[in-house]
Order: structure tokens, then C-alpha cells, then sequence
């Protein structure tokens, strides 16, 4: 989980209706975030050749008006099989898109996961970011930056008639390791934007590997505003 600073004004236009921006320490935050899904199943039905592969998301965060939760938005999930596209898209209505990947990362838990990588195409070049772990994990520590950025139980997404569905997302509390080597050479601004592009500038504000666990999505609902 890569995490950068980002002024309010540039996430604004992306806000669901029904949230209002998160801010953590007085500022609004982004992460490119990367991870493996294994042993996938679709409401319950696993999909044959389709239950483990990578994906890459840019995200940010939010809370729903009126109600103390805590949740995120996906600007862009990016995947290497159209069909899990399409899918994803049907079912959550999330901006996923298709991308040729490549990952370097354990397939399953393990306590020294060495070097982490995720790698994907778009217009003829390759983007990569990562990190090696460096020392054992930790358990979340509560008010940590880690926790603000890992601790989720929601996600909203803005459908196309201006409309917000929501949906719950349940997984235990994931240790942490302290990192060495972070790697970013992304073009930000080719694949999210020219305001992203500038606002992901540089080194990330923070950076961190989680060790990631079982997780469960929530069928998603319509939120009544």
C-alpha cells in the first residue's frame, strides 16, 4: 500500500453522493494499493480459471453521511482477465479495466515475504511499484496510519444515474511489516490522469505491506439519500 497526500479539490468530482471525504491528521489521502486474490468464488460459485490472479486499485476514502462508518471509493481496479472485468463491473458496478500483469508475491501467508512487486502494461510500458519487507510483522496498532489506511468495513461506488450503492466488506484485523526498498515507477498520469499525475509526484507520503487474510463482499445495496 503505497499512500499519498492529495488536495480535497481533486477527489471532489468522485465523491458518491450520500459521502463526504475522510480526512486522516487534516489531509485527504490516496493509495495504490496491490494485492493477490486466491481461491476466488463469485456470491459463493467459484469460477473455473478465473479464482486467482493480481489487481492493482487506486482508491481513496469516505464516510457516509449521517452514519459513523468508515469506507472507501475505487478511482480505477485494474485486472489481467476480461471476464473478471465484465463481471466486476455487472455485479458492483466497480471501474474496473483489463491490463496485461505480472506479480511477484507470495500465493499464500507466510511470516517473511521477502520482495512484493506489481506490475502492469499500458501504452507500451510497463508500471511497477513494490517493496520488500523488512523485519517480522506486527499486529495494527489502533490510531496508527496503518490502520486509517488498512481498516476499512465499506465500499461505495457512484453508479452512471448519479445513485450510490454500498456494500459491506469483512476480513479480520491484518499484521504489518516494516518495509525497505520502495519501488514506484508508475506513469500516474497516463493511466488516472493529469491532476493524479501531479499529486502522486515523487515518493509516497507512506508505505506499508500487509499480510492480507480471508475476505468476504457483501452483496451491494442502493443507499437511500
Amino acid at each position: 500500500m503505497l499512500n499519498f497526500r492529495i488536495e480535497a479539490r481533486v477527489l471532489a468530482p468522485h465523491v458518491p453522493r450520500g459521502t463526504a471525504l475522510d480526512t486522516w491528521r487534516g489531509e485527504t489521502w490516496i493509495s495504490l494499493v496491490g494485492f493477490r486474490f486466491l481461491h476466488t468464488r463469485l456470491l459463493g460459485v467459484p469460477v473455473p480459471m478465473h479464482r486467482h490472479f493480481p489487481e492493482v486499485n487506486l482508491r481513496f476514502y469516505v464516510r457516509p453521511l449521517g452514519v459513523d462508518r468508515r469506507a472507501v471509493v475505487f478511482l480505477k481496479e485494474i485486472v489481467p482477465r476480461r471476464v473478471i472485468t465484465a463481471v466486476a463491473r455487472a455485479v458492483y458496478h466497480e471501474p474496473y479495466v483489463t491490463r496485461p500483469m505480472r506479480a511477484e508475491a507470495p500465493v499464500t501467508l507466510v511470516d517473511v515475504p521477502g520482495r512484493v512487486t506489481y506490475e502492469w502494461r499500458h501504452r507500451g510500458r510497463w508500471n511497477r511499484f513494490g517493496a520488500t519487507a523488512d523485519g517480522p510483522p506486527a499486529p495494527l496498532r489502533a490510531g496508527s496510519d496503518e490502520a486509517f489506511i488498512a481498516e476499512h468495513d465499506w465500499g461505495y461506488t457512484r453508479q452512471r444515474d448519479g445513485s450510490t450503492i454500498e456494500y459491506r466488506v469483512e476480513h479480520p484485523r491484518w499484521r504489518v511489516w516494516p518495509i525497505r526498498d520502495v519501488v514506484f515507477d508508475v506513469d500516474v498520469a497516463g493511466e488516472y490522469g493529469a491532476a493524479f499525475g501531479e499529486a502522486m509526484q515523487g515518493a509516497p507520503a507512506s508505505a506499508f505491506l500487509a499480510e492480507g487474510s480471508e475476505v468476504r463482499v457483501g452483496r451491494p445495496t442502493l443507499l437511500v439519500v
